[in-house]
C-alpha cells in the first residue's frame, strides 16, 4: 500500500467523523426548536372552566367574594393558584362576576355594605355594584370573567378585559 493512499484514506476518516460529528450537534439543537415550532404551547390551550360557587349559597344583587383555585399555565408549566372573584346573583340562573383588581394600577378593592359600592383604597376609585365606574381615576369599568351556571354551580372562565367608558 502507498503512503499517500493511506493518508488520503485517513484523512477521509477524519473528515467524514467531524462532519458526522457536526450532523449531530445540527440534529441535537434542531430537535427542540422542531418540537416547539411543530406544537407550539399556545396552541394547545383549551377553555377551561373552574367551580368557584354553590349558587344557593350567593345572596341575591349583593356581591360575594368567592376563592377558588384556578390553572395558569407558563409554556408547559401547570400551575393552581389560589384567587377570588365577587360574583353577583341576579337570578337562579344568571350571576356576573367580577375581577378583584381595580382597573386603574390593580389594586385589590372591596365592597362597602353602607355606600353599596366597590371601593378601591388606592387612589379612592368606586364603581357600581355592576362594576361601572362613579368616581375616581379609573380609566374603565371593572373587568369581568366568563360565566357560566351549571346543575346549580358557578363556573368561571377566562377574565374579559372590559371596554373604556370613553
Amino acid at each position: 500500500m502507498n503512503h499517500e493512499d493511506s493518508n488520503s484514506g485517513r484523512r477521509l476518516f477524519f473528515l467524514s467523523m467531524i462532519y458526522g460529528l457536526w450532523g449531530l450537534i445540527g440534529a441535537a439543537l434542531a430537535l427542540p426548536a422542531s418540537i416547539y415550532l411543530l406544537f407550539p404551547p399556545r396552541l394547545r390551550k383549551r377553555e377551561e372552566w373552574t367551580e368557584a360557587a354553590d349558587m344557593g349559597k350567593l345572596t341575591a344583587k349583593t356581591p360575594t367574594e368567592v376563592v377558588f383555585r384556578q390553572n395558569r399555565v407558563d409554556g408547559w408549566k401547570i400551575t393552581s393558584e389560589r384567587t377570588t372573584a365577587w360574583a353577583i346573583k341576579i337570578s337562579d340562573t344568571e350571576v356576573i362576576a367580577l375581577a378583584p383588581q381595580c382597573t386603574h394600577l390593580g389594586c385589590a378593592y372591596h365592597w362597602d355594605d353602607g355606600k353599596r359600592q366597590f371601593l378601591c383604597p388606592c387612589h379612592t376609585s368606586t364603581f357600581s355594584p355592576d362594576g361601572k365606574v362613579l368616581s375616581g381615576p379609573a380609566p374603565r369599568p371593572l373587568d369581568r370573567y366568563e360565566v357560566k351556571v351549571e346543575n346549580g354551580k358557578l363556573l368561571l372562565g377566562k377574565v374579559v378585559e372590559s371596554e373604556n367608558a370613553a
